[in-house]
């Protein structure tokens, strides 16, 4: 088996959009426009690549982006800096290979030089304790409830403090230059440079 991490290509919005809504009530379905959305402004959107087939993605958001999810608003009210996991599909058929602890380790990379808090949610109405293991199992404790408005189920909000981050802030982020070091494996999505410096440029 051939595995690649990678971010999304526009042409696979379709597939993917495809692969969120199979899923099922586990996850909120999407339409193409708010799958394009993502693809501009999501700071990380990465698929996994099975022997050429796209087997699952997640994706995930900085707490700067203009995301009126109620779980990933919840967030914000409370924490200053985090990447906020919005969703995560393995498809079918990939599933227990061990693709979710993966991605789980590649989102935590990205976010453990940006931010101190990696946060996502797990829907209790109805209860999916392999979700609930999973995160407890990968570092994640319980912050918060919430029923999630428009949609009426509760829902488990949970962070991981990411202990590397304090540092990469005080050798890096705070000194020197300010910035990471100009690395391939610490770049930024290129669309989400871009709807960063077009909010720059528009003053919002």
């Amino acid at each position: 088996m051939t595995l690649v991490i990678r971010d999304v290509r526009e042409h696979e919005l379709d597939s993917v959009l495809a692969l969120n809504n199979a899923v099922g009530p586990r996850i909120l379905a999407l339409d193409s426009s708010r799958m394009r959305w993502f693809f501009t402004h999501a700071s990380y959107f990465r698929v996994a690549e099975v022997d050429g087939v796209i087997a699952g993605f997640l994706i995930a958001l900085r707490e700067t982006a203009a995301y009126a999810s109620p779980n990933f608003l919840w967030f914000r009210e409370r924490y200053p800096e985090f990447v906020y996991i919005d969703r995560i599909v393995i498809a079918e058929p990939y599933r227990g290979l061990g693709l979710g602890r993966i991605f789980y380790c590649d989102v935590t990379s990205y976010a453990e030089v940006r931010v101190p808090l990696l946060a996502c949610e797990v829907f209790l109405e109805p209860r999916d304790d392999v979700a609930v293991l999973f995160h407890g199992t990968y570092g994640f404790n319980e912050v918060g409830q919430q029923v999630m408005p428009g949609v009426g189920r509760t829902v488990s909000l949970l962070a991981k403090a990411l202990c590397s981050h304090e540092f990469v802030r005080d050798t890096y982020l705070t000194a020197g230059t300010g910035e990471l070091p100009d690395l391939p494996w610490l770049a930024e999505r290129t669309e989400a440079r871009a709807s960063e410096r077009g909010a720059r440029a528009t003053g919002s």
